[in-house]
């Protein structure tokens, strides 16, 4: 937990990015009677009916302190997934970047055996050695900033019935296009001093 809130202590350097990143799977649900539109004395009406259109994953990354985010909708979220998201990450997002500081949840997809399993093994290692990862705890996914990013998201995009990825893509391209251009820096407050106090708990206790 300290690694994680200390790094979001680092000051913000463009060779050094503090990147957050998360994946959720969304269920694509879509209408079996077109809904009634908003009319004078009449609110927008929709039938509880509903098909079902499977599902989709939904990766984020976002760098707090400069006030940015990117999602990508993906059939699947598997190592290779996974690897492809970072790929993009490195090259399209940031290419000057030295190392890029990568905060996220330890699942089995999220390491550098990923990148081995969907590239060349000289591929593999490039995209690896750009990569600085701190991994948030077990049960500690709170400390991911990523997932705020997906909270806003739900509230203000995910609320409707969207029928198939393409629907989904483009609806979060949109949200992500509006965030960007109206939202700030994220300057997150809890650190490790703050820890040690209010999560005294969780720390083992000294007998001195």
């Amino acid at each position: 937990m300290e690694d994680v809130l200390d790094v979001y202590c680092r000051p913000y350097d463009p060779r050094f990015p503090v990147v957050c990143m998360d994946e959720m799977s969304r269920q694509l649900l879509a209408h079996t009677r077109e809904p009634l539109p908003v009319a004078p004395g009449h609110p927008a009406r929709e039938d509880y009916e509903y098909r079902r259109g499977g599902t989709a994953n939904l990766f984020v990354c976002c760098e707090p302190l400069r006030g940015w985010r990117h999602l990508e909708v993906t059939e699947r979220r598997t190592r290779v997934d996974w690897a492809w998201f970072i790929k993009d990450l490195v090259e399209v997002h940031y290419p000057d970047a030295e190392r890029i500081v990568l905060v996220m949840d330890n699942l089995n997809t999220h390491s550098p055996a990923s990148l081995y399993e969907a590239f060349a093994p000289a591929e593999a290692k490039h995209l690896a050695d750009k990569l600085e990862i701190h991994h948030t705890p077990k049960h500690g996914s709170w400390l991911n900033i990523a997932e705020c990013e997906f909270s806003v998201l739900s509230r203000q995009c995910l609320g409707q019935r969207l029928p198939d990825r393409d629907a989904l893509a483009t609806a979060v391209a949109a949200w992500e296009a509006a965030r960007n251009a109206a939202a700030g820096p994220v300057h997150w407050q809890f650190t490790s001093a703050d820890a040690r106090i209010k999560l005294k708990r969780l720390y083992p206790s000294q007998n001195v």
